[in-house]
C-alpha cells in the first residue's frame, strides 16, 4: 500500500461476493484455469511453476489479443515506452 501511495496509485477495493466489480482480473483467472491449470496434474509445486512460466510466456509474447488491436502484450508495452 506505500508503495501504492508513492507513485500516486488509488487502491480501490471490490465489494466481498462482487468478482464482477474486477473483470479484468476475473477473465484472467478463467483463463489461466482453462488453458493450463484445469489441463494438467501437478505432482509438485516446481511443476505448477514451470507450466505457468512458460504459459504466461506465450500469453504475453506469442498471442495476439483483439481488445490492444491484434498484437501481444509485449508489443504493445514497447510501443508505449
Amino acid at each position: 500500500m506505500t508503495w501504492a501511495q508513492q507513485q500516486g496509485i488509488a487502491l480501490q477495493h471490490i465489494q466481498p461476493g462482487k468478482p464482477q466489480q474486477n473483470a479484468y482480473v476475473e477473465r484472467y483467472n478463467r483463463t489461466v484455469r482453462h488453458e493450463w491449470l484445469d489441463q494438467y496434474i501437478f505432482e509438485t509445486i516446481q511443476e505448477v511453476q514451470d507450466y505457468a512460466t512458460d504459459w504466461l510466456w506465450t500469453y504475453n509474447h506469442d498471442r495476439t489479443n483483439m481488445g490492444i488491436g491484434g498484437i501481444t502484450p509485449a508489443q504493445k508495452l514497447k510501443l508505449a515506452a
